[in-house]
């Protein structure tokens, strides 16, 4: 046999081989990982949407704003600190203390011609110490004017009923005492105008828990599980 045919010689076991002993005698040399090329990213797949940029920041709401007006001259100087006059968004309206409500509304009914009672409602802020606001939106057909009166009460408190200067908020201050629990002395006719007599509760109250109340009436008076 000659030298040509013989086998090549055995690697010996565990010997790795170098670069040099690579197959067709030729060299390499394998590069550093830190010279490895990074993996190309994948294009997005087709038709798929871009991601959405970040949402911009909301802008503030707006504030209410001093409202001036002759009406509001002439009440600010009858009754000083006791009113503040603001517009919101178009609706003028006055913040006015209790103890002024009375005499207030009855001076815009008799010498401003609020001669309509367009509604009367409230809003109740359970964490606040006066938790309700009482809001009546009056209407003059001469002037063709509407305004708003509020003022703050505590739970218990009373207000003064205006069923005497107009006749409207007769079923509206029902309905304020019905959904809210607030009570308007000297009305004709003071009980529940939407909810039965034996209702528990004041439903528009928010710390109120209309879901068990209507579950407790119905299964007492209809004889079934829900009204839900």
């Amino acid at each position: 046999m000659t030298d040509e045919t013989k086998s090549p010689p055995q690697q010996p076991e565990g010997e790795k081989p170098s670069p040099e002993k690579l197959a067709g005698g030729t060299s390499a040399v394998t590069p550093p990982p830190s010279a490895a090329k990074p993996a190309a990213e994948k294009p997005p797949a087709a038709g798929a949407a871009p991601p959405k940029p970040p949402a911009p920041a909301k802008p503030a709401g707006p504030t209410p704003q001093p409202w001036t007006s002759p009406l509001q001259e002439k009440l600010t100087k009858q009754f000083g600190s006791g009113l503040q006059a603001l517009t919101y968004l178009g609706q003028n309206y006055l913040e006015v203390d209790r103890s002024l409500i009375p005499t207030i509304l009855q001076m815009l009914r008799d010498e401003d011609q609020f001669d309509y009672c367009v509604d009367l409602t409230a809003v109740h802020y359970p964490k606040r110490e006066k938790q309700f606001d009482i809001v009546w939106i009056l209407y003059s057909f001469a002037r063709n004017e509407r305004v708003r009166v509020k003022t703050q009460i505590a739970d218990g408190d009373h207000i003064p009923s205006v069923v005497s200067l107009w006749a409207a908020a007769n079923w509206l201050e029902r309905e304020a005492f019905d959904m809210f629990g607030i009570q308007f002395d000297g009305h004709p006719d003071l009980r529940r105008i939407l909810l039965p007599d034996g209702w528990k509760g004041y439903p528009l109250r928010k710390d109120y828990g209309i879901i068990q109340q209507d579950d407790e009436w119905v299964q007492i008076n209809l004889g079934i599980p829900s009204g839900q």
